[in-house]
């Protein structure tokens, strides 16, 4: 019978295909004289599908095309995905992509594009122990698998040595494109879709970006790590006997959205527990054109991802200070933004007139404490000559010789290049210079020379000398003060972190999170710095900065989490990790903001720390959990103002938005934060869920700091739980209050449920329209 059962379902199938197939030859075929470009096509899932196999899909996928070949032979299908999105990618030219629309079953097409690539001291700073509290409550992650969305990984880096490794969990279905151990367990290749774009081909894979993030996430403890002889001590992941799944999608230069799509495809399939994406939004969200939810790749995959109870987190992007900056703003994604340390590999630039100015660099030559008093330059600067940015060609006509060299940041090209420049040019030191968007971020980087970051107002006072002295020659001298602890407004906001709002998700709060993000210590393919120093040095470490290494921190705790708490979904384990959010630094002051806008100590505002930074021990522990089902995702897309086609994109499930007597508005989702807008006067009711996972016999009372403007009520003020994991439900009525408060003004508060033994927060903000 049910051999019978299968039968019928493939004949449906078949049926559904052979009907395809034929508006598929109807397609106009064109000559390959003409560009051929990458399109994403999303297609209806046939009824029946889950018993087709591979070549079943693709022959599906073939029906859409006009032919399987290009005249040259090449193929036209570039992938033909399983899960991630139902579509595939394949050759084109736009006529092609026009004609297919009239196809039964088609949804959309659009071209492919480019995405960005966006520890010793950090399991410390984020209390994790070896001997006690949540690493060995977790059993440091074991059994877990994380995928990892990168660039290629150097797998024979002590890192990911195997050493004391179990075997793959029993259900892994991934393979090896590579050689693979106990640690890395999977490596899977995808490319096609870069080969296809002209611009990116002969390009290397590179491994730097892929090696750094996968080590943070999950690396085994390698003693001895440092960088040029700095932050010296015992490197390990935030996960340190987890399983890696390494997916390259990306290369040097960015990523393919085509591979992006195909490796989230096969982490779903190879049944990951988490994905780990330190990717961007392509390349277009930099114009200013922020690509809809149905339209980016991260979004679609990681929502099928929810689907299968795999927990994206990804990075907020590094578009910082600038506001509406955020990436991977979706709600079913963990979105998380970058943050300092309290370690700095501290300098000490003093200028001729005694003025002391402290700085960063990773340069911290043992054979001595300081540079000599040099004289100054500045390319580009007023009557100096050159250009500036110290670019290859900033020092036409000008000497630099045995001098020390100012260089703002910026002007399209890195720190490290900045300084390969200057000794170039004969220069002896090199300045770097923040302007008042970079703020106080600074970053110890492996230079080639002697060399300072200042941040801005560091930076102004070094300027300002520079103009004002009354010496015939400015000089300034660099004091190598080796790496130290205990920086105060730590952690604080990165200036380059991308803040919210989100342009796309209709209000809700973006970033989620922020974790570590600025000069951190991860495995590296390769020496850095200057021969002279490096030449000793094993194995190779180097710092890198940007939400990029801020996610997999995140995503190494979130499989800590999974370790302990396998029964929580994505959504739970995202809510424990925001409503136990640190808000203060460890000052016990509020989180700063390194983009302090002229000011000398700026806050850090929802939209740039989301709900602070991240705690690992309490969300361990985080007493209420806010549990997000995907089928209610269905009506808030329609909210979004998506149609039909658009929302079954996404969801994979045929939609309807006209069979909903009302839209769920983004505030009605039953997410961690609470963002609502609020005309005067206006008054919005949300209704929320929570569980209790801790002890029996537990009550919560409701505490508030509203909003200024506003007044919040919270209904019932105390819930009682008898028993672990039940299930309460309140209501809170927010009302705007008094006058002068439109115009777009935002204002936050906080919901906080206390107990003896619990604090749940949740970041309100109200934007008064």
């Amino acid at each position: 019978m049910a051999h019978a059962s299968t039968t019928l379902i493939l004949l449906l199938f078949l049926s559904f295909f052979s009907s395809t197939a034929i508006h598929g030859q109807l397609l106009q075929v064109t000559d390959d004289k003409q560009g051929y470009i990458t399109y994403i096509v999303h297609v209806k899932r046939p009824e029946n599908n889950t018993l087709l196999t591979d070549e079943d899909w693709i022959k599906y996928h073939h029906s859409f095309l006009p032919n399987n070949t290009l005249d040259s032979g090449e193929p036209r299908l570039v992938y033909s995905y399983r899960v991630a999105i139902s579509g595939f990618a394949a050759l084109l030219t736009p006529e092609e992509a026009q004609s297919m629309q009239s196809v039964d079953g088609f949804l959309h097409a659009f071209q492919d594009s480019r995405r960005r690539l966006l520890t010793t001291h950090t399991p410390d700073f984020l209390g994790l122990s070896k001997t006690a509290g949540f690493w060995p409550e977790a059993n440091f992650g074991s059994g877990v698998i994380i995928g990892i969305l990168d660039t290629a990984v150097d797998t024979t880096h002590p890192s990911f040595s195997d050493a004391g490794m179990p075997q793959p969990p029993h259900f892994w279905r991934g393979g090896c494109d590579q050689v693979c151990n106990n640690k890395i367990i999977g490596i899977k290749i995808f490319n096609r879709g870069r080969l296809v774009m002209s611009s990116q081909r002969g390009t290397g894979n590179g491994s730097e970006h892929g090696t750094h993030v996968a080590s943070i996430a999950a690396g085994v403890y390698v003693d001895g790590a440092n960088v040029l002889g700095n932050a010296e001590g015992v490197a390990a992941g935030m996960a340190p006997k987890a399983h890696l799944a390494i997916y390259q999608v990306c290369h040097d230069v960015g990523c393919a959205e085509s591979d992006v799509i195909a490796g989230i495809d096969q982490a779903i399939y190879d049944q990951v527990d988490l994905l780990s994406v330190s990717i961007s939004s392509s390349y277009e969200a930099e114009l200013g054109a922020s690509r809809p939810f149905y339209e980016d790749s991260v979004a679609i995959g990681s929502f099928s991802a929810m689907r299968q109870r795999i927990l994206t987190v990804a990075a907020a992007g590094n578009d910082g200070p600038s506001a509406g900056t955020v990436h991977n703003d979706a709600p079913w994604i963990l979105t998380v933004g970058a943050s300092t340390t309290d370690r700095r590999i501290s300098v000490k630039v003093k200028l001729g007139n005694n003025t002391d100015l402290v700085g960063e660099s990773a340069y911290q030559p043992n054979s001595s404490k300081s540079t000599k008093a040099l004289p100054l330059a500045f390319p580009g600067y007023q009557s100096q000559g050159g250009g500036k940015g110290c670019r290859n060609n900033s020092f036409s006509g000008m000497d630099v010789h045995g001098m020390m060299v100012l260089c703002e940041t910026g002007f399209g090209i890195d720190n490290i290049e900045k300084g390969e420049n200057v000794k170039n040019a004969g220069g002896a030191a090199m300045i770097l210079l923040n302007g008042a968007e970079q703020g106080e971020t600074t970053f110890s980087e492996a230079h080639v020379l002697p060399a300072a970051h200042l941040g801005y107002f560091a930076s102004c006072s070094i300027v300002s000398y520079f103009n004002s002295t009354t010496d015939a020659t400015p000089t300034a001298a660099i004091m190598f003060e080796g790496t130290r602890f205990g920086a105060h407004q730590s952690p604080a906001v990165a200036s380059f972190s991308s803040r919210g709002p989100s342009m796309n998700n209709g209000g809700i709060l973006k970033p989620d999170i922020i974790g570590p993000g600025v000069n951190i210590l991860g495995a590296w393919p390769r020496k850095v710095g200057p021969a002279d120093f490096s030449s000793t040095i094993e194995p190779n470490f180097n710092f890198l900065g940007g939400t990029s290494v801020a996610t997999p921190h995140v995503s190494g705790i979130a499989a800590l989490l999974k370790s302990r708490h396998p029964r929580w979904s994505p959504s739970e384990i995202k809510s424990a990790i925001m409503t136990t959010a640190n808000t203060i630094d460890a000052d016990d002051n509020p989180i700063t903001d390194q983009f302090n806008n002229g000011s000398s100590i700026a806050l850090a505002g929802l939209y740039s720390m989301g709900a602070g930074f991240l705690n690992p021990s309490k969300a361990n522990n985080p007493g209420l959990l806010y549990n997000l089902r995907s089928h209610k995702y269905k009506r808030y897309l329609c909210g979004l103002g998506y149609t039909d086609r658009q929302v079954t994109m996404i969801t994979q499930r045929h939609s309807m938005c006209s069979r909903y007597r009302r839209e769920l508005g983004p505030e009605m989702l039953n997410y961690p934060s609470i963002s609502v807008a609020l005309g005067t006067p206006s008054v919005k009711r949300l209704s929320k869920w929570v569980r209790h996972v801790g002890e029996d016999d537990v009550v919560y009372t409701a505490k508030v700091e509203s909003p200024a403007g506003v007044k919040v009520a919270v209904y019932p003020a105390r819930l009682y739980f008898a028993r672990r994991y039940q299930t309460r439900m309140f209501q809170l009525v927010l009302t705007a209050e008094g006058q002068g408060l439109r115009g777009r003004r935002v204002e936050t508060g906080l919901l906080s449920w206390v107990s003896s033994n619990y604090v749940v927060k949740s970041p309100i903000s109200v934007t008064f329209t």
